[in-house]
């Protein structure tokens, strides 16, 4: 699997029952504390990884450091924050790469191990799935209002809490379930990575807009206009493929991208009621949110 599809990683078998799973993911800086910044960083790089199903092993730093503008005391602090993320990943960091730049820029070039039978590709939803999102929305509308010092202290807390939390335990579980598709939900949105989710599989996807979780707040954001210019863009080029009767201001966090989002996983009923009963015991947060269907008119249809 390769560049040819949109897949959130490129796999290569290496053996018959062995595969790599390899993914690169940089980011600009959306909050202010430097070890945060690192692991939200490297949470969001080795999400790829948990996408397809896979097993993350390795990773390579990539750096781009203004060190004529920032203490070398900055950079070890995201570096830290990087490693404490790869850490509780069970990744080992292998080496990496420094290059001195006006902007900052932190994230990994990550490998992982898969079996290629098991791979789980973002583009292969059947009808009669059902729709599981296990992270709640709102990352880039609370970091948008955080610029403008509109966000309160608990709603950059939540959105950290977030983004700072791997998708390790959704991944195991999909696997485990039966999952027929999946993709982390990151700057295409929830809506945009939908559209290629259901463009792949040629059907649509139903979401109940009641059902989707936003973080604490958000709403009431976006009513004071704290909106990335990014959600204007998702909602631009994926609009059209969307069905909707909602208010314009309800849907917007549905195409707000997201930094280090959960995954968006299409499984069979039986398979979604075990992953939710399995996710309740490991206390994974997850909830249904719609269901796939053969294609209609539009790739979306929010209901």
């Amino acid at each position: 699997m390769g560049p040819q599809s949109a897949d959130d990683a490129g796999v290569y078998r290496i053996a018959s029952d062995l595969a790599l799973v390899e993914t690169v993911d940089v980011i600009t800086p959306l909050v202010d504390d430097p070890f945060t910044f690192g692991r939200i960083a490297a949470v969001n790089a080795i999400s790829d990884v948990y996408a397809m199903g896979g097993r993350p092993v390795t990773a390579m730093n990539l750096v781009f450091f203004p060190a004529c503008s920032l203490p070398a005391k900055v950079l070890e602090e995201i570096l830290r924050g990087g490693l404490s993320a790869m850490d509780e990943a069970g990744v080992c960091l292998v080496g990496g790469h420094t290059v001195e730049d006006e902007q900052l820029k932190y994230g990994l070039a990550v490998t992982g191990l898969i079996d290629p039978g098991r791979v789980v590709r973002n583009n292969t939803p059947r009808p009669g799935d059902r729709l599981i999102l296990t992270k709640p929305l709102g990352s880039g509308i609370i970091a948008t209002a955080l610029k403008g010092d509109f966000a309160t202290e608990s709603q950059v807390a939540e959105a950290i809490r977030w983004m700072t939390g791997l998708n390790r335990t959704a991944a195991e579980l999909m696997v485990a379930c039966g999952a027929t598709a999946a993709t982390d939900v990151t700057g295409f949105g929830l809506l945009g990575h939908g559209c290629e989710m259901a463009a792949g599989g040629e059907v649509s996807l139903h979401i109940r807009l009641d059902d989707v979780p936003l973080m604490d707040g958000v709403a009431g954001l976006v009513t004071d206009g704290m909106v990335p210019a990014g959600c204007y863009r998702n909602r631009d080029h994926y609009g059209g493929q969307v069905a909707v009767t909602a208010e314009a201001d309800r849907l917007l966090p549905l195409f707000d991208p997201q930094t280090s989002g959960g995954l968006l996983i299409a499984i069979p009923p039986a398979g979604a009621q075990e992953f939710l009963r399995l996710g309740e015991e490991r206390s994974l947060y997850a909830v249904e949110i719609g269901h796939v269907t053969e294609r209609t008119e539009r790739t979306i249809v929010i209901a």
